[in-house]
């Protein structure tokens, strides 16, 4: 039986930015609670990875943007004979409360960004070896807090996240369910077709075939080469069956 691994590539810089952030926000939480150094520079350096993010652009007014157009979306759903109109007003209804809760949350980022001991890590994680004891004494005593201290201040950090995690989380299941897995073939490793529209593609190849996909592409055309995982001994068959979703 084989196994399915699924990749996922963006078609547009939004859709970039925020499989990135996503990706930030469940190692985040995988991360925690920090018991040792190892996880607590695992902590920071997504900490101060998104804030990095957060300073290139005003993602709160893309997210906010996306709300609505889904909103709009579900309304043209209510035309349609057949549908079911109560699911439709219930998501809709979740779409107006997550737009309300992002608005009135605080600039986003702005608790990490005034928080003494994120910043004072943030300055350090670009040196090798730059957060060790005597670098960081702050850190070293902050790691020897008792557990529930250190929870209590880090649960405060994703809490400050919490309007963003959920805009977001809401968005990506959205877009991710408007596509639809078909079956697909390669010819000799490479496959293309056009994309009108769509933010983001989702592959499903076997494990057993030990390759993956390179996509280079945009929002009306993309093109996906498959590789080998063994670069030396790895072949790519002529005709490679996998499933591919536009959404």
């Amino acid at each position: 039986m084989s196994t399915p691994v699924l990749f996922e590539h963006p078609l547009n810089e939004k859709m970039r930015t925020w499989l990135r952030v996503e990706f930030l926000l469940n190692q985040l939480h995988d991360t925690v609670p920090i018991s040792h150094s190892v996880s607590a520079l695992g902590v920071f350096r997504c900490l101060s990875d998104l804030l990095d993010i957060f300073e290139r652009g005003d993602m709160r007014t893309e997210l906010l943007k996306e709300l609505e157009r889904q909103q709009q979306k579900l309304r043209a759903w209510l035309d349609v004979p057949g549908v079911d109109e109560q699911a439709v007003s219930s998501l809709n209804q979740r779409l107006k409360q997550q737009s309300a809760e992002l608005l009135s949350a605080p600039r986003m980022g702005q608790q990490l960004r005034e928080d003494r001991l994120i910043a004072l890590v943030r300055q350090r994680l670009s040196i090798p070896g730059g957060c060790c004891s005597f670098d960081l004494p702050g850190l070293h005593i902050w790691l020897h807090q008792p557990q529930a201290v250190r929870d209590a201040q880090v649960n405060g950090w994703l809490d400050s996240l919490l309007p963003l995690r959920n805009s977001l989380t809401l968005i990506l299941d959205l877009i991710r369910q408007s596509g639809v897995f078909r079956h697909q073939t390669s010819l000799n490793g490479f496959y293309q077709d056009n994309a009108e529209g769509a933010d983001l593609l989702r592959l499903q190849l076997s494990l057993e075939e030990a390759l993956y996909p390179q996509v280079s592409g945009h929002k009306s055309r993309y093109a996906i080469r498959f590789m080998p995982l063994d670069t030396e001994r790895g072949e790519v068959p002529a005709r490679l069956n996998f499933e591919l979703a536009c959404c």
